[in-house]
């Protein structure tokens, strides 16, 4: 993954990452009880989450979960189904019209393979949902992938790898890809 980088966990950076994951866990908690009808305080609750305005168009149904808030970008009309979670330290851009079905699982952040390293660093590195692409109910998008304009991924899908622009995409991908020695 050529834009994948690396945050150290015994570092200040690291430190000030983990104060942020923990504010962020206490507004997603927030936002998740509020009454749903009540849609101006889960707007302004969530652009607190995010850091800046959410455009007005984009639905967020609760339970919603992040851990960072500060690396999600929503383009307009963008629709969150009920029970995500956006891991999004390696940021997540989501273009216009997307949609987004329950219990999908956007993660741009990871561990090494090796146990030595698994513990002292996380990797990250972006995902980035193009316009109109739709995501079925408990899709997983892996760091470093980008899901193509108007594609579609298939309910239950692992996506490890891009996804060309108006591709239908379905099925699991667990497969053994490496192995090594500790």
């Amino acid at each position: 993954m050529p834009d994948q980088d690396r945050l150290y966990v015994r570092t200040p950076e690291f430190a000030r990452v983990a104060e942020r994951i923990e504010h962020v866990t206490t507004l997603t908690s927030r936002l998740n009880v509020l009454p749903f009808d009540d849609k101006a305080a889960r707007a302004a609750l969530l652009s607190e989450i995010v850091g800046k305005q959410v455009p007005a168009s984009v639905t967020v149904y609760p339970p919603f979960y992040t851990d960072h808030g500060l690396g999600i970008d929503f383009g307009e009309h963008v629709f969150v189904n009920q029970g995500c979670t956006f891991l999004d330290q390696g940021g997540i851009h989501l273009g216009n019209g997307v949609l987004i079905g329950p219990k999908t699982n956007l993660i741009s952040s990871d561990h090494p393979l090796t146990a030595p390293e698994r513990s002292e660093f996380i990797t990250r590195a972006p995902i980035t949902i193009e316009a109109n692409a739709w995501l079925g109910a408990a899709v997983t998008v892996l760091p470093g992938v980008t899901i193509g304009r108007g594609a579609v991924v298939g309910a239950g899908a692992i996506v490890t790898k891009d996804v060309p622009p108006n591709t239908l995409v379905t099925g699991p991908a667990a497969f053994a890809r490496k192995q090594w020695n500790n």
